[in-house]
């Protein structure tokens, strides 16, 4: 049986770049998650012109 080196090895690479990226992209978009989610439990600030 013959491995083909070359391949193998670009198939491997490719395929952490893509575990790499994939992991990237969700810490990424878990941040963005927990600030809407933050901004959207707080409620919105008024303009108090009594305070003034």
């Amino acid at each position: 049986m013959n491995i083909n080196y070359p391949i193998l090895i670009c198939v491997i690479v490719l395929v952490v770049l893509l575990v790499g990226y994939l992991i990237w992209k969700n810490r990424k978009d878990e941040k963005k998650f927990e600030k809407d989610t933050i901004d959207a439990e707080l409620p919105p600030e008024k303009d108090d012109k009594e305070n003034i």
